[in-house]
């Protein structure tokens, strides 16, 4: 039964069944909240209530003298012999702390919130770059790799290196130290922590995964309160973790159909990436849609220019009416650096034209920057984390690269203009390091050849091509580069040249060593340290590295947590003033 009533000063009277515990309260203790934005207050009582007994309040006060309207009542939250209170969609202007108690008559909980908001507006624009997954290593490699290293000394820098703000970023969640890409990119869309898998929710106890208590995107308060304009751009599936946290609700990251109902609704201005087998009809060929609607037309009716091909991206984005795009470029994710530019593997000979990230971000601020209001932009280079897991580290550094490219891209065009925050962060990291070479010239088994110290000396791949890129990864003296975390697994000391690198295949309930890599001549069969349901590598709790240019990057400075972020954008951009 699912009974639910309006709470006066007092609150609704319910007969107790079981006695209730503690209060969980939503959002949570020392969450950070920005003023005017939106989000879902839900307390969970351990039990169902007694008759009378539930309070919920504000400073003392009231909830609904507070919020203009009372809490929803609901007895047996889906069935369970518990109770809730729910206040969907409600906002806090008033700045400084708060307490917020929730009461069942016997017990009380408190939490504390801050409400804060922004001073004067120092930036027009926000871009946010996402390296997912981008560790040190990675950048290190990217950087030996695209500028060259001779006698200790780089013939080159990163774009990135040139950025004067830095900070290290804490990532953990809400309920584990180890973070996904969720809710890691939920914290720099919304400010608050969530859980593992969660999208812009706390993971409460609701059945649904589209229940659960929502905190509004920066996306979608720029838009409401700005008018500001707003893009999401990846080379991954556009309804993945980290592109769909800009305007996605969720418990269940998975949930890509809801999602790509989401992103319609958000009205967010550009979205770009692969990703359209959960937009085509179940009829055509890849999709995953269970119905026959076409999303693509959807997007047509709302206003959006469409492309497939980079071509048909570049031909919207250049024409002046264009506000709004939808480029999809793959059914599934797109291809990185390495395959599309030299290997031609992965999907390549079925989507020829796609994009590079660096196109993606040319064609999205083209469109972005007809808003006279300002845009808020997120760009992800996924596909580094994608290769990060099954221990490919040449194609994630190859992406590496690309995303340097894409950020020297918005770079040029905010230079000289100070008016546009520029970003650049990963998600989260993978426990990878880089630790010498690798010598094909030097006898014995693979790992005699491992150079470290004075032994590692220096890789000899070509000079980098225009793009940055070397075109050659298999090298006879390359990088060294190993992960700590693995399932089973034949560690083959080379780049994968067949496809993305598959290090573990199922065998009944677990994963063992694909057999294929164990094959090559030399590699070396390694136990895993991973549990054997794992069948690649799992992202590090180490701190990430956030670098940052512009007006507001100032701000970034020592260690900061990754909802501190959001705070930096959000008071750059002068919000909830």
């Amino acid at each position: 039964m699912r009974l639910w009533c309006r709470l006066g000063l007092t609150t609704c009277l319910m007969f107790a069944s079981v006695a209730a515990g503690a209060q969980t309260i939503y959002p949570i203790d020392r969450a950070a909240i920005l003023a005017g934005s939106r989000f879902d207050l839900k307390v969970e009582f351990a039990g169902v209530v007694e008759v009378g007994k539930a309070r919920l309040t504000v400073d003392g006060r009231d909830a609904a003298e507070v919020f203009g309207r009372a809490p929803e009542f609901i007895e047996r939250e889906d069935g369970q012999p518990a109770s809730a209170l729910i206040l969907r969609d409600v906002s806090l202007t008033a700045l400084g702390n708060h307490t917020v108690s929730a009461s069942d008559g016997e017990h009380t909980r408190s939490v504390a919130w801050e409400v804060f908001a922004g001073g004067q507006r120092q930036a027009r624009n926000v871009i946010l770059f996402i390296g997912d997954g981008m560790s040190v290593a990675n950048v290190t490699a990217a950087r030996i790799l695209s500028r060259g290293i001779e006698q200790g000394k780089y013939r080159g820098r990163l774009t990135i290196d040139e950025f004067p703000a830095m900070a290290t970023i804490g990532t953990s969640g809400v309920d584990s130290i180890a973070t996904d890409s969720a809710n890691s990119a939920a914290a720099y869309n919304t400010g608050h922590k969530s859980s593992v898998n969660a999208l812009n929710v706390y993971a409460s106890r609701a059945k649904d995964t589209l229940a659960h208590p929502r905190v509004e995107t920066l996306a979608s308060y720029v838009r409401r309160t700005q008018g500001m304009a707003t893009g999401a751009v990846t080379n991954t599936e556009i309804q993945d973790a980290t592109p769909a946290a800009v305007f996605a609700h969720t418990r269940r990251r998975a949930d890509y159909i809801p999602i790509t109902q989401q992103m319609l609704d958000s009205e967010v201005d550009v979205l770009m990436g692969g990703g359209s087998a959960s937009l085509l009809p179940q009829a055509t060929p890849g999709s995953r849609r269970q119905d026959e609607r076409n999303m693509i037309d959807a997007f047509r009716q709302h206003g959006y220019q469409f492309a497939d091909t980079a071509q048909a991206m570049a031909d919207a984005a250049a024409k002046p009416e264009t506000t709004r795009l939808l480029g999809l470029f793959a059914l599934g994710n797109m291809d990185g650096a390495l395959d599309r530019f030299f290997l031609k593997k992965g999907n390549v000979a079925r989507f020829p034209n796609q994009p590079d990230l660096t196109e993606e971000v040319r064609a999205a601020l083209a469109v972005l920057s007809r808003n006279p209001k300002g845009f808020f932009l997120m760009v992800e280079s996924g596909l580094i984390d994608k290769a990060n897991h099954p221990i490919d580290w040449e194609r994630s550094v190859y992406d590496t690269i690309m995303l340097d490219n894409a950020v020297k891209v918005a770079r040029d065009w905010a230079a000289g203009r100070d008016d546009t925050l520029i970003i650049v962060v990963p998600d989260h990291t993978h426990a990878v390091s880089l630790i010498g070479t690798v010598d094909d010239d030097k006898p014995g088994p693979m790992r005699e050849r491992v150079g470290v110290y004075q032994e590692a000396g220096f890789p000899n791949y070509p000079a980098p091509n225009a793009q940055n890129y070397p075109e050659k990864v298999d090298v006879s003296r390359r990088l060294a580069v190993f992960y700590g975390s693995f399932p089973d697994y034949c560690e083959t000391f080379r780049p994968s040249m067949d496809g993305l690198r598959v290090p573990a295949v199922k065998k009944g309930d677990i994963y063992v060593a694909n057999e294929k890599l164990c094959e090559q001549e030399g590699a070396q069969r390694r136990e895993g340290i991973l549990p054997r349901s794992a069948d690649s590598g799992v992202h590090a709790v180490d701190d990430a590295i956030l670098r940052a240019w512009g007006p507001g990057s100032e701000r970034f400075h020592g260690f900061m947590n990754n909802t501190q972020v959001f705070r930096v954008m959000a008071e750059t951009l002068g919000l909830g003033r």
